[in-house]
């Protein structure tokens, strides 16, 4: 498979994903957690289906289009073992939902990452809630939920607690 390929499947998985967990969190309370702002697109494509909703994000450093990044109160810049354990604070709430996509090609650095995440992201989130991800997560006490239809298995991760589909 071309790289052009594996980017557009991924994408469209992110994308399918994202658009079924936001019927699913529609009743439910909190902001959403982004980890990895990138360019900015998944950033944008939250703002325009969620914009009653707050949206905080974390990112090593950020390049993304002015358009596309969130104001400083909802950016955490930085090293993500340092900007996330004192973020909670500023949430206001427990998280509806929580987006991962921190794949760097750092095979080490990702899982690293991702076992961190899986410690931490519990803790933030609410009774009823949603964590997709681009990489598989350790979430004892999660349900794993079959994938929105075309999304090939283990291309997105999404786990759920407390929610139910229709």
């Amino acid at each position: 498979m071309s790289r052009l390929d594996s980017f557009i499947r991924r994408v469209s998985a992110q994308r399918d994903c994202l658009n079924h967990a936001f019927k699913v969190i529609a009743e439910a309370p909190g902001p959403i957690l982004e980890f990895g702002l990138g360019n900015g697109r998944t950033y944008h494509h939250l703002r325009e289906n969620c914009p009653d909703r707050e949206i905080f994000v974390f990112e090593w450093k950020v390049t993304a289009h002015p358009d596309c990044t969130p104001d400083a109160d909802h950016l955490f810049e930085g090293d993500i073992y340092e900007t996330l354990p004192p973020a909670p604070e500023g949430f206001g709430a427990p998280a509806v939902m929580a987006h991962t996509d921190i794949v760097s090609g750092d095979h080490e650095r990702d899982r690293s990452i991702a076992d961190f995440l899986s410690e931490r992201l519990p803790t933030l989130m609410g009774e009823r809630a949603v964590i997709l991800s681009d990489q598989q997560l350790d979430l004892p006490g999660w349900q794993i939920w079959e994938l929105p239809d075309g999304v090939p298995l283990e291309r997105y991760f999404y786990y759920t607690r407390g929610l139910q589909l229709d």
